[in-house]
């Protein structure tokens, strides 16, 4: 069943990345988002998880997670931060991408870049007999390594049954540390990825994330099964 999940997460993903261009309000997508869920039968995993508002979270530029869809519109330049939730029959799936809105800088294209490099190594260590913080601290070296940060606020989940499971997986540390992984865990491993600083602060909203310097912040996820064979990506 949570392959069938991550399955239809992904289609409605690769939906969703299709609909990105500028003068996109992120309600519009947020709305084409229930309609997808609605057509494949799924819930949101996010709306009403703890009072959240929106089916999707819809973050721009300097918000790091948790964006709110409203009548922000995208213009050429900005990035965009997609995270999506699903519950089909009981079993939830979580990823995130994060994606460029027309044409934008080369610095912003090598914190997308960085981010969705540093997701991939992460992966990688998902496999028995690995530490937890053998994930963390593999993420963190890639992202440092091209000059970004980690953000330290927020962390990866596990998943399945309900949408936040232990273990927390943080995106920086040291390695051989925390539990060993075994064969049927699922992770939702997500590094959030920031120009500048790693701090942030929440809005007013007491959701959106938003970086404290003011730079853009990347994130992606995928929801990973560990496997006798190695990581499997459920939400690939």
């Amino acid at each position: 069943m949570l392959k069938e999940s991550g399955k239809i997460l992904s289609k409605i993903m690769r939906r969703l990345q299709k609909s990105i261009r500028t003068g996109v309000s992120t309600i519009e997508i947020d709305q084409l988002a229930e309609k997808l869920m609605r057509d494949e039968r799924v819930e949101s995993a996010f709306k009403g998880y703890n009072g959240f508002p929106a089916n999707i979270c819809a973050s721009i530029n300097e918000e790091v997670v948790h964006g709110i869809p409203g009548k922000k519109i995208l213009k050429n330049g900005d990035i965009i931060s997609l995270d999506v939730g699903i519950n089909y029959k009981g079993y939830l799936t979580d990823a995130a991408i994060t994606l460029p809105v027309g044409r934008i800088d080369s610095r912003l294209q090598k914190l997308i870049d960085a981010t969705r490099n540093a997701l991939s190594e992460g992966i990688k260590q998902a496999r028995i007999k690995n530490h937890l913080s053998d994930i963390s601290y593999t993420i963190q070296t890639h992202v440092e390594k091209d000059g970004f940060s980690v953000v330290r606020q927020f962390v990866g989940h596990g998943i399945g049954h309900t949408l936040h499971e232990e273990p927390q997986i943080p995106n920086f540390g040291v390695p051989n540390q925390g539990e060993l992984l075994k064969k049927g865990m699922v992770l939702a491993i997500e590094p959030m990825v920031n120009m500048g600083t790693w701090e942030c602060d929440i809005l007013d909203n007491g959701w959106t994330a938003v970086t404290k310097d003011g730079l853009p912040s990347a994130h992606f996820e995928h929801t990973v099964a560990i496997t006798e064979k190695g990581p499997q990506i459920l939400t690939n």
